[in-house]
């Protein structure tokens, strides 16, 4: 049962998405259908290397007008696991967007050629060294996610970027993508200033909730409770009931880090490196030198606008 629920908000997401970007754009459907595809191989690529490596309640969300992301926990993680989570997005989308621009140069196909540059576009923006996007997470496992200043001044630098580049552009989702991202700046620094607090107290704070101690429960417990005003009220209007309590296991949960494993070795990691900046470079510079050969391409898209 919970497997088909999962397929249908994934469903329900999907034609969301459609729906969103048909009401802007109504004579756009096969564009529209094309953007979904390439977003569906790309997240299905997360999604398959989650289940692979056991990821709990996994599942793939489409945001309409915006894109779409896979979701899914585990306990304690593994930087290898997670290189080939991230990396199964984008890099299978690149090659399969290269494949389609060879086959559609070789036999002058428009919609084949179409579709690569849409794999190829969407899978190298992912591949920016920008928080959230696949680049970003690979720049994170590679500097190490214990270092939270250093993921809390990335996430905000991203922001200030995204921003500015909607700005300068005239983009307005890509700006308001990058304001939503503020609000994740806001969250990271919350959790950083409440993670310095737990480590001066002597706790943990990399750590499972089934692994913590009675001790560092309470102690987590008044830590989270003097940070947050609203669930600190929450707790005195309703002292000592059953449900406070869970409400409070789960903000505690949600204080601790879950631990991961540096375990990817030098190799590894210039393995990681060439394949983050060859899907960003190699594309480019193929596409580049052959475009002086797709005049065919653009005759064909002037008779279509």
């Amino acid at each position: 049962m919970k497997r088909k629920s999962r397929l249908d908000i994934t469903v329900f997401t999907m034609v969301l998405f459609v729906a969103s970007f048909l009401f802007f754009f109504q004579d756009s459907l096969g564009l529209i259908l094309g953007l979904l595809l390439v977003l569906f191989i790309h997240e299905l690529g997360h999604f398959a290397f989650m289940k692979k490596f056991k990821y709990r309640n996994v599942r793939m969300l489409f945001v309409p007008l915006m894109g779409a992301f896979v979701q899914g926990s585990k306990d304690k993680y593994s930087q290898i696991e997670a290189f080939f989570v991230v990396l199964a997005g984008p890099i299978p989308g690149i090659v399969l967007g290269s494949i389609l621009f060879y086959l559609g140069s070789l036999y002058q196909e428009p919609y084949s050629l179409t579709l690569s540059f849409i794999f190829i576009l969407l899978n190298a923006i992912n591949l920016l060294p920008l928080d959230p996007l696949d680049g970003g997470q690979v720049l994170n496992l590679l500097v190490g996610k214990k270092q939270n200043l250093f993921q809390l001044l990335f996430s905000l630098l991203s922001s200030l970027i995204l921003i500015g580049i909607g700005l300068y552009l005239e983009a307005p989702l890509l700006t308001i993508f990058g304001l939503l991202m503020s609000f994740r700046v806001r969250n990271i620094q919350k959790k950083y200033n409440l993670h310095k607090q737990m480590s001066a107290a002597g706790i943990n704070f990399q750590n499972t909730y089934a692994d913590i101690s009675n001790k560092e429960y309470a102690a987590i417990r008044g830590l989270v409770l003097d940070n947050n005003r609203a669930l600190a009220k929450y707790m005195d209007v309703n002292p000592n009931t059953e449900e406070a309590e869970e409400v409070m296991a789960l903000q505690v949960d949600a204080a601790l880090e879950a631990p991961i494993a540096l375990d990817a070795s030098w190799w590894m990691k210039s393995i990681v490196i060439l394949l983050w900046l060859g899907g960003l470079i190699l594309p480019t510079v193929y596409i580049w030198s052959n475009i002086v050969n797709l005049k065919w391409y653009y005759e064909i898209l002037q008779s279509w606008g």
